[in-house]
């Protein structure tokens, strides 16, 4: 069977539950767009430049369930929460719990499914337009003007109920007002095989500064698809550092809009990738207005049969005189079997603009584990602390202690997880 056959047989699966939701409930007309873009398009496959170096076809063969377990059931999981004092909102198998969510006050939060907001464009994200037939809810996450909202916990525990796989695919919202901030810590863990397809638009309005933190750190069997789209007005600053080291296949993309002078993006990232597992991380800045400014630097570290992604456009619009961009992949691989593919781009129609990008590929420095061992330090140990030193940069921007903590304890363990997934 050709591997446009199995993703073709792997979408009508997800139709035909879309049609046995709609024989139980009216459907709204945004639904129905979705299913429909959907239905003509499928699932994306590497064909399309934008999917060249990611295959779907591991999850072709399963049948992915609606999540029937109610929520407030999986007590277990609630172990899993992160240790940090501060609100939160928890996501289960995609649907809000209630029983393990503190939001506080300092935002205005409301759950449920909702239609597309302005930013979404489910015509050409397919993995869109999936959440978008299937969405079940999700939150939408509101910052007053001029607020300091402080920080905030969005997590999403997934479970394969038992033996039963199930997907899901909340879609979320957050807008922060004029001159409003807020640390958003965005975490995803789990258990089993699953699919977890979450779509997030972020709004940041003139002056706002939000802070995002991600890690994925969901179980070997699982499946991670995100999208996070972010439209950043004048003066206002996105600032996101993430890390993945969990699922057996997973895709983060990030479509950002500088539309507003003097706006900032800074996008960081480090992959921890082992055994068999594939990341693919893909990044667009649409640089749209003068005078902004936009920093990427992405780290991975791979090892067995690991196989990492990374794709980062920066497009520069006409009236974007005096754009800065800087984009830098860098990749460590620990294994010989282990691949990286790095596709940074460049697209400019201004003249007055100082843009750069680079990628290297590169294995440990053997002088310096030498150096290392022959100061007593023993191979695993001096091994871990150079791909530490390596991974550096890309967590430098986290100001926030207890989220930096949250990083650090996570790429800790990373070295304590079985031989096989392990350098």
């Amino acid at each position: 069977m050709s591997a446009s056959i199995r993703t073709q047989a792997a979408a009508e699966h997800f139709l035909a539950r879309f049609r046995g939701l709609s024989q139980r409930t009216s459907v709204p007309p945004w639904r129905a767009q979705a299913a429909e873009i959907f239905r003509e398009h499928g699932l994306p496959t590497p064909r399309e430049e934008a999917w060249h170096y990611t295959s779907l076809n591991a999850m072709s063969g399963i049948a992915f369930a609606e999540p029937l377990t109610p929520v407030g059931t999986q007590t277990a999981l609630a172990a899993r929460l992160p240790a940090i004092d501060a609100p939160r909102v928890v996501f289960v198998d995609g649907r809000f719990d209630p029983a393990l969510s503190h939001p506080g006050d300092a935002v205005s939060i409301r759950t449920g499914s909702r239609a597309f907001g302005p930013l979404a464009r489910p015509s050409s994200e397919r993995l869109v337009a999936l959440n978008g037939f299937l969405a079940e809810d999700g939150v939408s996450i509101d910052v007053a003007q001029g607020a300091d909202a402080g920080t905030l916990l969005l997590v999403s525990l997934g479970t394969d109920e038992h033996g039963r796989p199930v997907s899901f695919h909340p879609r979320h919202a957050l807008r922060l007002e004029a001159g409003a901030r807020l640390t958003l810590i965005e975490v995803f863990l789990g258990e089993g095989l699953y699919l977890n397809n979450p779509v997030l638009e972020i709004s940041v309005e003139r002056g706002a500064t939000l802070t995002h933190l991600r890690l994925q750190d969901e179980p070997a069997g699982a499946f991670h698809f995100s999208t996070v789209y972010a439209d950043v007005a004048a003066e206002g600053r996105y600032d996101s550092v993430s890390a993945v080291l969990g699922a057996a296949l997973s895709r983060m993309e990030f479509h950002l809009r500088l539309r507003g002078s003097g706006a900032s993006a800074h996008l960081n990232a480090a992959l921890l990738l082992a055994g068999r597992q594939h990341a693919d991380l893909t990044t667009v800045i649409a640089h749209d207005a003068p005078s902004c400014a936009s920093r990427q630097t992405v780290k991975s570290v791979l090892t067995g049969r690991a196989h990492g992604v990374f794709q980062g456009k920066i497009e520069v619009a006409r009236a974007a005189q005096k754009t800065d961009g800087y984009q830098m992949n860098q990749a460590l691989l620990l294994s010989p079997d282990a691949e990286m593919d790095s596709k940074p781009q460049l697209e400019i129609y201004a003249d007055d603009v100082k843009c750069s990008h680079g990628a290297t590929v590169g294995a440990l420095d053997p002088e310096q584990l030498f150096y290392l061992r022959s100061r007593g330090i023993p191979e695993t140990e001096a091994r871990q602390l150079l791909v530490r030193a390596f991974l550096a940069e890309a967590l430098e921007p986290i100001r926030h202690e207890a989220g930096r903590a949250l990083m650090e304890q996570a790429l800790a363990g990373w070295w304590e997880r079985p031989r096989e997934h392990r350098p």
